[in-house]
């Protein structure tokens, strides 16, 4: 039996375990040791540090793995093409999960190739901080370069909050450096992709729902793109330079976007499917099932057969479920009658656990996902759907 190595072990990669054992695949769940759904699914399990390449190999090589993927995390990027690249199965190369592991260096490889992208600049201490601000505009945006769903990232309007925030940035990440970059006032989007021997396979630009914090914060996508007849093509064209850029191929594609003005600027990108619903907002598009294409692309077993008919083109919408204040949850009451076009309504947390007010893509405490007639329909949904959900705390 065929072996695919899963990084990764949380709810998120739930359907990839689930889909690999539908196409007779036998799993291996590589995560640190804990309480995760996938070690209970997989066929075998590592206990491996998935950000460790060398030990992701090491892993990969003894349960003789056949391929080797993720979804909705960054951490295992770097890994997967350290991988691929030595054991010589399909996905992305070394340097490619170099570069989407390391926003700095990701950033270089845009300027070199022409990518639209905001001014950036690489600090080490407080002293290159201040020279940066001196060449920078307000506001502008403190990034960890290695982290995800907005950890070690803020918004500063201010040299003053600049400084304050910075230690914050470099108590998050795993680097001595981070970046400073303007930050565009504009509307963000995102763009999900699959790359199979150089051939992008689909490219979907899908509207983003902000939280909107001291960073706005993705909670929710839609498609189609509301500006697809007027920005499709750039997207395409900023999302094919950036993946030119990067070297990037055979492997699914998560790009973050922002319009000003009528330009598009690569924010970022990265080798995997997108989180927050992104894997089944393409499903319901294009009527297929992309956990599938994802095993297969890994597995190379002809993905493209997936995407030969790109239609019905069906409007959907997700929304992250979150809570505006933290504490201990008594009950979730959730008033609404399962329709039709209501594709998802569900929680992840129970009665007695603790819950956060929602800062980031951590304090999730549900999804929905609604499909409907067009756009419009859903999000119309989706506000009769919120009305009735409410959320009661112990006292």
């Amino acid at each position: 039996m065929k072996k695919l190595m899963i990084l990764g072990a949380s709810y998120s990669q739930l359907p990839l375990y689930k889909t690999a054992k539908k196409l007779g695949i036998a799993t291996v769940a590589v995560s640190t040791p804990g309480d995760w759904p996938c070690f209970d699914i997989a066929d075998e399990c590592s206990y491996t540090d998935i950000s460790d390449p060398e030990a992701v190999l090491k892993s990969a090589r003894e349960y003789s793995i056949d391929g080797i993927t993720t979804c909705c995390l960054d951490a295992g990027i770097r890994s997967i093409g350290y991988v691929c690249e030595r054991m010589g199965v399909k996905g992305l190369s070394a340097q490619s999960g170099s570069l989407c592991g390391d926003k700095y260096y990701m950033k270089e490889a845009f300027i070199k190739g022409g990518v639209s992208c905001v001014k950036h600049i690489c600090i080490h201490n407080r002293e290159e901080l201040e020279a940066a601000l001196d060449q920078l505009e307000f506001p502008v945006i403190l990034k960890a370069v290695d982290l995800m769903g907005s950890r070690g990232l803020f918004r500063c309007e201010t040299r003053e909050e600049a400084f304050a925030r910075y230690p914050d940035t470099m108590a998050a990440t795993n680097r001595d450096y981070c970046l400073v970059e303007e930050f565009i006032q504009g509307k963000m989007l995102g763009c999900e992709a699959m790359i199979s021997n150089g051939k992008i396979l689909f490219c979907l630009p899908n509207n983003i729902e902000n939280y909107e914090s001291y960073v706005p914060t993705p909670i929710g996508h839609s498609v189609p793109y509301d500006k697809q007849d007027t920005l499709g093509s750039e997207v395409k064209r900023q999302l094919e330079l950036a993946v030119q850029a990067l070297g990037m191929d055979n492997c699914p594609v998560n790009c973050d976007m922002m319009e000003k003005d009528g330009k598009i600027y690569v924010i970022e990108i990265t080798g995997r499917a997108g989180g927050n619903c992104l894997p089944e907002m393409v499903s319901l598009y294009y009527d297929i099932d992309y956990y599938e294409a994802m095993v297969r692309l890994a597995m190379d077993m002809n993905a493209e057969r997936l995407f030969e008919k790109k239609s019905p083109c069906t409007a959907n919408l997700s929304h992250i479920l979150t809570s505006d204040r933290s504490g201990i949850l008594k009950q979730i009451h959730n008033d609404n009658e399962m329709t039709d076009n209501i594709v998802d309504l569900s929680f992840n947390v129970e009665s007695g656990e603790e819950i956060r007010k929602y800062e980031n893509g951590r304090d999730r405490i549900g999804q929905v996902i609604l499909k409907g007639k067009n756009l419009d329909d859903c999000r119309r949904n989706l506000a009769d759907v919120l009305s009735k959900i409410n959320i009661e705390f112990i006292s």
